[in-house]
This record gives structure tokens, C-alpha cells and sequence, in this order.
């Protein structure tokens, strides 16, 4: 039954449902429904890596069973409006750079938006956005205007990437103070495992709706964007955050030497007036620069490099095999991406979570020297002819590439504090914004130099991989040259205690846990756990069927 005083409490709140006072954790709440919150939403934005499983269907909307091309002479506005003829694959694919660039840029200027007002209204807004992007798009699809799929998908969709992406960071963080690299790990990992799922059901659903006259796109845009909201409204929904001063039942901060773990905080306003900051924004482009651009040549590198080896004809280079030929090796070339996939979903959970032991300086430490050893070896591994190590290789790339997502946030509140760690992580992201356009670009323009200049087929990516190495090895020092944020920068005690003020007020006792964040996996946690490992586990499975035919 309950009590007078718990009514009263709910009174004092006040407010709409959505709102950050609405969210504030009682007794009994128990913090491990948190994360599984925070997956349901990253799963469902994470699907933003899956698009190009859309963009041969959408290249060929019009004439369903071939493209029908435009006009000699046509130009990027001549795809935006037209109605007559079909879309390049390469106007289609400005929707995934315009995916990352939002996501950073909305990141950048929502973050401190969403400390105010809490993680539950920006879950929402974020399924808004994201889930009402694949609306427009699929109106797009159906008029045939390219621009609708850019503004809708592309700018609110990737505004929605932005502000699900960073809603559960600061959240995490204060939830988990004895776990912090294992808790944005859990959440973080659901990004990467988006289009593991998403990729698959979507060429289900495509080939369910697929006709002589439709090719099923805008109908799985729309069942999707009604699954999606769904699963992101009730992940925010799922948000809880906890009293200001809380703490998990018999944990106290631990009595620690490390300078590079400050107990301070330091504001928002301030953040990038440090060093720090921007060594640490540098730490990540980097990494993600050397990592994002293999994500998106991973398929057409594993067939140029080792072509008929692939189907048990080692002396036949790719530009010898054959239409069918080419097509079969597409295929298990599709199961290198899922392997890399699978690599950078586990490598978020496990190597932020060995930072909680081994310290993040010494994570992203790890991440440069073994990402420099790996792509310095890949060209002799191929030259070996051994898809084995090759692979292996870039297993070990791409889970450090999901690692440094993971890992940053924890780096941060280690550095400026709690206080504001999501707004300042949201800044942080401009830096994947850049990475998504650096490694790209390096990838394919080297790659397209190569070719110009007569490189045999095999050896296109050997000074692809050499560079990359070099930007690890930038990475390293820069990381290197972090040290502890000058107490100049820290807010006084008195202000911190301001900001915390109106949250302190709904909490009652002295700090410690007042019951909450109290169990572990109890039956209301394994449910929520369940939701979102069931679909995790398919996508892995699906991943594997397919990632299994390359050493078939």
C-alpha cells in the first residue's frame, strides 16, 4: 500500500511525465533495469550502419527489376526531384554521411539540453526523430524524391542518432561509479549490434513485400519504424536516474592515488577550454578515423585481396573470375562483415570493461599499439595468402574500434567528473563526425590512386593499411600527453552542490543508497534483459550462418 508520504513525494514532483523530476529512482528500484533501457534504444539507432542494405533495392525503386538510368548530362539535383529515372548508389550513400555528421553536430548542441531535462524526454524525442525519419523516407520512396529521404532518414533521423545515442551516457555513469567502463560498454555495444539485427530483418521484410512493381523498401521503412518506436519508447520509458548523492548499498569511493580519476567536476562551460578535451577528442577521431573506413571497404577488400581463393580457385585474381564467380564471392565476403560486426559489438563490452581495471589511459594505449601492429602486418598476411591471420587482424581492429566508443565516456567522467559528463561527451562526438568523413576518404582515395596507377588488384589496400597505422601511431601520442585537469578548472563545492539542489531535495537521508539501485538479476530484470538479448541472440546467429562461409 502506498504511503502518504510517497504520494506527497510524487506531488512534489510535478511536472509531465517525460520530465527529469518524473524520473528521479525510489526504494526498491533496482539499477540493473537501466541498461537494458538504454540497449533497447542503441539496437534501434544502431540499425544507421545497416542502411546500405537498402541502397540496391532503392538504386532500382523505378524499374524494380533493373535500373533505369538517367539522362547522359544529370547532376545531384537532378536525383534529388526527378521522378523519371532511378538513383546512384552514390546519392544514396550522402544519407550515411549525413547519419554521422547529425548525430555529432545534434550531440554537440543537444548535450547540455539533455542533462537539464534527463535521459527519459531525450530517449523520446530521439525515437521521434529517428522512427519519424523512416516515415518520410518511405513517403519518399513512394513519391520518388530522393530529398525527402535526405532530410527525413539523413538530418532528423540523424538528429534522432545524436540524442538516443548520448541519453543513457551520464546516466550510466552515475548509476555504475564502482563500474563505470562496464556499464557504458553494455549500453554502448547496442550500437554496434544494431545492424546485426536490423541488416537481416530488413531483407526479410524486403523480400516479403517485394512485387513485379515494388521493390518492398518503403513498406519495411514503415513496419520497422513502427517496431522501432515501440522498443525505443519503452527503453525511455525505462529510465531511471538516481538521487543526487547516491550511491550503490556498501560502496564507498575507494582511497585512490590515481591523479588521472578526479573526484571534482568540472562545468560544461569549461570543459573545451582544456587540453584534455581536445587530446582526448583527438584520441577518438583517430581511432575511429582508422577503423570506419575499413567498416565500409570491408567486403569489396576481402575480394580484391584474395578473389578465387575465396571459392577454392587460388590462381584466379579477381579481375579473372567471372560474373557468377564474382557474385558468389560477394556473398562470403558478406560474412567478413559480420565476423568484424560480431568483433566490434563484444570488443565495447570487454575492453571497457578491462578498463575498469587497467585504467583508460592504458586501454587506449592498448587499442594504438595493437591497431599499429595489426595494420602493419595485414599486407604480409595477404600476400601469404592466409585469410586466417588476415582476418584475425581485423577482428582485433574492429573491436578495438567499438572499444574506444565505449571506453571514452568512462574516460571522461574520469577526467571532468559526473556532473556533466553527457553533455561533454556529446561535444566529444564532433570527432566522430570528422572521423566519418577522414576514413572514408582515405580509404577510397588511396584505393582509387592505386588503381590509376596499375597496383595489381591484391596489393590496392597494402598503403591503405600503412597510413592508417601512422594515424594509430598520432593517436598514441596524443594519448600519451594526457595528464590530470588543472583544479583551475574545477567548480567549487558550493556550486556543485547548487546544481544538485533540486534533485537533493527529492531524496531523502544522508547519501548513500536509500534502498535503490539495490539486486541483480531478478525477475523483473531478467525480463527486461530477455527483451533485448532475444533479438541480440538472432542477430548473432543470422551473423554466423553467413560469417561461416568464408573458411567453408
Amino acid at each position: 500500500m502506498t504511503s502518504t508520504n510517497e504520494l506527497l513525494r510524487d506531488r512534489s514532483r510535478g511536472g509531465g511525465f517525460l520530465d527529469r523530476e518524473r524520473t528521479i529512482a525510489r526504494a526498491g528500484f533496482n539499477r540493473w533495469l537501466v541498461p537494458p533501457a538504454a540497449l533497447a534504444i542503441h539496437l534501434c539507432i544502431g540499425m544507421a550502419y545497416g542502411f546500405s542494405v537498402f541502397w540496391l533495392p532503392l538504386s532500382q525503386s523505378l524499374g524494380v527489376a533493373k535500373p533505369i538510368a538517367c539522362p547522359a548530362g544529370s547532376n545531384i539535383l537532378t536525383s534529388l526531384f526527378t521522378t523519371s529515372c532511378d538513383w546512384s548508389v552514390a546519392d544514396l550513400g550522402w544519407m550515411f554521411t549525413l547519419f554521422f555528421v547529425l548525430l555529432g553536430s545534434s550531440a554537440a548542441i543537444w548535450g547540455g539540453w539533455l542533462e537539464r531535462v534527463g535521459p527519459r524526454k531525450a530517449g523520446f524525442v530521439s525515437a521521434l526523430c529517428w522512427c519519424g525519419g523512416l516515415v518520410i523516407s518511405a513517403v519518399g520512396v513512394q513519391l520518388h524524391q530522393l530529398w525527402m529521404l535526405w532530410v527525413g532518414s539523413g538530418v532528423i533521423g540523424g538528429v534522432g542518432l545524436g540524442l538516443g545515442y548520448i541519453s543513457p551516457v551520464s546516466t550510466l555513469v552515475k548509476w555504475f561509479p564502482d563500474r563505470r567502463g562496464m556499464a557504458t560498454g553494455m549500453a554502448i555495444m547496442g550500437f554496434g549490434g544494431g545492424a546485426m539485427i536490423g541488416s537481416p530483418l530488413a531483407n526479410i521484410l524486403m523480400n516479403y513485400f517485394k512485387t513485379s512493381t515494388s521493390v518492398g523498401v518503403w513498406q519495411t521503412f514503415l513496419v520497422m519504424a513502427a517496431g522501432y518506436f515501440v522498443f525505443m519508447t519503452a527503453g525511455a520509458f525505462g529510465y531511471r536516474v538516481p538521487p543526487a548523492g547516491w550511491r550503490p548499498e556498501g560502496w564507498t569511493p575507494p582511497a585512490s592515488t590515481n591523479a588521472m580519476i578526479t573526484t571534482g567536476h568540472v562545468h560544461l562551460k569549461d570543459a573545451h577550454k582544456t587540453p584534455q578535451f581536445w587530446l582526448i577528442w583527438a584520441v577518438l577521431c583517430l581511432n575511429v578515423s582508422a577503423g570506419i573506413g575499413i567498416i565500409g571497404m570491408a567486403s569489396p577488400m576481402l575480394q580484391e585481396i584474395f578473389g578465387g581463393s575465396l571459392i577454392g580457385r587460388p590462381d584466379l585474381g579477381f579481375a579473372q573470375l567471372d560474373a557468377g564467380q564474382k557474385t558468389a564471392i560477394a556473398g562470403i565476403a558478406a560474412g567478413f562483415a559480420g565476423i568484424i560486426s560480431l568483433f566490434n559489438i563484444a570488443g565495447r563490452f570487454f575492453w571497457a570493461s578491462l578498463s575498469d581495471k587497467i585504467g583508460r589511459k592504458a586501454t587506449y594505449f592498448c587499442f594504438f599499439a595493437l591497431g599499429i601492429l595489426c595494420y602493419a602486418s595485414a599486407p604480409t598476411f595477404a600476400h601469404m595468402g592466409s585469410k586466417a591471420l588476415f582476418v584475425s587482424a581485423f577482428c582485433v581492429i574492429l573491436s578495438m574500434y567499438g572499444g574506444g566508443f565505449a571506453t571514452v565516456p568512462a574516460y571522461l567522467a574520469d577526467m571532468f567528473g559526473t556532473q556533466f559528463v553527457g553533455a561533454i561527451h556529446g561535444r566529444l562526438l564532433t570527432a566522430w563526425s570528422t572521423a566519418g568523413i577522414i576514413g572514408p576518404v582515405v580509404v577510397n582515395y588511396i584505393r582509387e590512386f592505386n588503381k590509376a596507377a596499375g597496383v595489381p588488384t591484391d596489393r590496392l589496400y597494402d598503403v591503405t593499411t600503412y597510413v592508417l597505422a601512422g594515424m594509430l601511431a598520432i593517436g598514441f601520442v596524443c594519448n600519451l600527453m594526457i595528464r590530470p585537469v588543472a583544479a583551475k578548472w574545477f567548480m567549487k563545492d558550493d556550486e556543485v552542490a547548487a546544481l544538485q539542489a533540486k534533485a537533493s531535495a527529492l531524496a531523502s537521508g544522508p547519501i548513500g543508497s536509500h534502498g535503490i539501485g539495490l539486486g541483480g538479476f531478478d525477475a523483473k530484470a531478467a525480463l527486461a534483459w530477455l527483451g533485448v538479448g532475444i533479438p541480440m541472440a538472432w542477430g548473432v546467429w543470422v551473423t554466423l550462418q553467413s560469417a561461416i562461409k568464408i573458411f567453408g
